[in-house]
């Protein structure tokens, strides 16, 4: 019989009670306690799901009665919690980005092996069922040859977004704007829809908002299978559309408008095809709002898939190795709009 995990939640920020909803909804699983630097934040969400509240984590990560520790701080400070965390023998989820730099990436990626515990990354939209389809498609090469993959990100942020959070928007503590931020999510599905990106060359800039970091990125990418790609992210328009993944292949082509199907044509049709076009879903991109139009239904999924793989002995499906994908691409992306070159990966 599988043991009823327990969960400890640092950060308790935007995306800190979103995790903890899933939690509370997730069969063999049990929110114990939360954490924050931030008093009156961890007093509410404690009182609100009847669990402890710590302001130092370090208390928090003493408990015997947690065995996971979901990191929900700022980007650039996930490798503290994360690493003391691992230290206390406590599996990790980490949302996306796993970290701002490789060599963090690779820090966290170590102590969770060294420590033997579990680590995955937050991913929550390669579990939706439109992005589920499409790689199901490209496994069983029903496309032929790739010829193109491209990633359209482009979503509004206003100045008051930033300015209502000292570290969004920064390198030290955001490691990038619209591309390590909001547009990763569709980068990494793009990454693992198309493998492994061989070169890059992109321009990045701060168009309009008053922010150290890019508002704006595009980007040219050649493949390692030949194929090409592009990708256009910004958080500088309004009022803000809905991320767009397309595919196209010599067999057929595919585009996704959140996660939801927008066009599915294959020369080799099959029974399921239609059934795929027809399936709409109501989805959440964040496209105009980081929080109002998000829902904890992906978070749920992606843990749940992480208790199955704690009970199970097995890899969960989105790892430390893969959540370091996309930041290596990003980063790549970043290198070249800098240095105003092309850029081979792996960095």
């Amino acid at each position: 019989m599988s043991k009823v995990l327990g969960f400890g939640v640092i950060g308790c920020g935007n995306i800190g009670p979103f995790h903890m909803d899933a939690i509370t909804q997730i069969k063999g699983a049990k929110l114990v306690a939360i954490s924050d630097v931030v008093e009156p934040r961890v007093k509410e969400l404690a009182k609100k799901y009847n669990v402890e509240g710590y302001l130092d984590y370090n208390k928090m990560l003493e408990r015997k009665d947690i065995d996971v520790v979901n990191i929900c701080t700022p980007s650039g400070l996930h490798i503290e919690s994360a690493l003391a965390a691992a230290k206390a023998g406590k599996h990790l989820i980490v949302e996306k980005p796993l970290e701002i730099t490789l060599e963090k990436c690779d820090k966290i990626i170590k102590a969770a092996n060294d420590n033997k515990v579990k680590l995955c990354v937050i991913f929550p939209s390669r579990f939706s069922f439109g992005v589920r389809k499409l790689k199901e498609a490209i496994e069983k090469d029903r496309f032929g040859k790739i010829v193109i993959g491209d990633a359209y990100i482009k979503w509004y942020r206003s100045q008051e977004y930033y300015d209502t959070g000292k570290w969004r928007g920064t390198w030290e503590m955001d490691g990038g704007g619209a591309l390590m931020n909001q547009s990763i999510h569709t980068i990494d599905i793009l990454q693992w829809m198309m493998g492994p990106v061989d070169e890059v060359t992109a321009y990045a800039g701060t168009l309009l908002r008053k922010i150290k970091v890019e508002d704006t990125a595009v980007a040219l990418l050649k493949f390692k299978n030949n194929a090409f790609g592009v990708i256009e992210g910004t958080t500088a328009v309004y009022p803000g559309f809905d991320n767009r993944l397309e595919i196209y292949g010599e067999k057929g082509s595919v585009v996704l408008v959140g996660t939801n199907v927008e066009a599915w044509e294959f020369i080799d049709k099959i029974e399921e095809d239609e059934q795929i076009k027809a399936a709409k879903k109501k989805t959440s991109s964040g496209a105009s709002d980081p929080v109002k139009s998000i829902t904890s239904e992906g978070h749920m999924i992606q843990i749940q898939d992480m208790v199955d793989a704690i009970n199970n002995n097995k890899t969960p499906m989105v790892d430390g190795y893969e959540g370091r994908k996309a930041v290596e691409l990003v980063l790549a992306i970043y290198k070249s709009a800098k240095e105003k070159k092309q850029i081979r990966l792996p960095l």
